[in-house]
């Protein structure tokens, strides 16, 4: 130990032996000096992990979204025409169940469909009138077996393929559709923002996709009325046009007449229709042709 009063080196003892200083003072300082240099540090307090940012903004969309869609079925009128840009998202958000609602119900109730519309077809008097009523119980008997089997597994109807094209078809349909309305717009004089327009446009489609939602969960319960509620969503189209028309002031008396507009549009969606149609039509073929040549249907009956 070095003595702190002349600097000699002491291999021990209580005094320095070269100018008597005592050293156990030295020793204490040395051990609290030690003491203080290696105290733990403290250990900061636990945070709580932060819940991640995406999750937080979905939720908070997800919460604006269902306020604003029962706001749109409660008032559709005064909450389409207090629709603005800052509705954009959630009116884009109503497009889209638009579009995906359609294919997710034909998916879950073409059986449905296809046993209707052999039952229509046996009531048409050209061929109830051939028929024995024996072949009707023979008909709902089969209707039966059909429903309580998973064809969709046996003929391998794919979901993913099916309803995402047919989806991604709608939805670029219905951009068409808004695209030729706001088109018509401009032409009658309205002066307003494409996503003010696109926004209002979606307000109004609110009803029509809450009869096409209320259609998928009957269809997932293999309810037949759900076409009912799938049919009168796609023509609810029709009247999303002229109502949002109407709903903007026109900005001059020289424009395009609303009704001019309206019917312009309404060829348009004719066109989207005819197109869309089509594209199912074409999946029908290929299902009704995997059902022909699927032998473990053809061993079921």
């Amino acid at each position: 130990m070095n003595c702190s009063n002349c600097g000699h080196s002491n291999e021990g003892g209580k005094f320095c032996v070269k100018c008597g200083h005592k050293l156990q003072e030295e020793a204490a300082v040395s051990q609290a000096a030690a003491a203080s240099e290696y105290q733990p540090q403290p250990q900061p307090a636990y945070a709580p992990q932060q819940p991640n940012q995406r999750v937080r903004q979905a939720k908070k969309v997800s919460k604006s979204f269902f306020s604003y869609f029962a706001e749109g079925i409660k008032n559709p009128t005064a909450t389409a025409q207090a629709a603005g840009e800052s509705q954009f998202v959630n009116a884009l958000i109503t497009v889209i169940l638009y579009a995906l609602s359609i294919p997710i119900m034909l998916y879950v109730g073409w059986k449905l469909l296809l046993i209707q519309f052999v039952r229509s077809m046996f009531k048409l008097p050209i061929i109830s009138e051939e028929l024995a009523p024996s072949d009707m119980e023979d008909f709902n008997t089969g209707a039966d077996l059909i429903k309580a089997t998973d064809i969709n597994s046996i003929i391998h109807f794919n979901f993913t393929d099916f309803v995402f094209k047919q989806g991604i078809f709608i939805f670029i349909g219905l951009a068409v559709i808004i695209g030729a309305t706001y088109v018509a717009s401009k032409f009658g004089k309205v002066d307003v923002s494409f996503k003010e327009f696109f926004s209002r446009f979606g307000t109004f489609l609110i009803i029509p996709t809450a009869l096409l939602l209320i259609g998928l969960v009957l269809a997932f319960l293999h309810v037949e009325y759900f076409s009912y509620f799938m049919n009168f969503g796609l023509l609810s189209i029709f009247l999303v046009v002229p109502f949002t028309i109407a709903s903007f002031k026109q900005s001059g008396t020289n424009g395009l007449d609303r009704i001019y507009s309206t019917l312009i549009v309404y060829v348009v969606i004719t066109i989207v229709v005819t197109f869309i149609a089509n594209g199912l039509g074409e999946e029908a073929k290929n299902i009704i042709t995997r059902m022909g040549n699927s032998s473990e249907l053809n061993d079921l009956f």
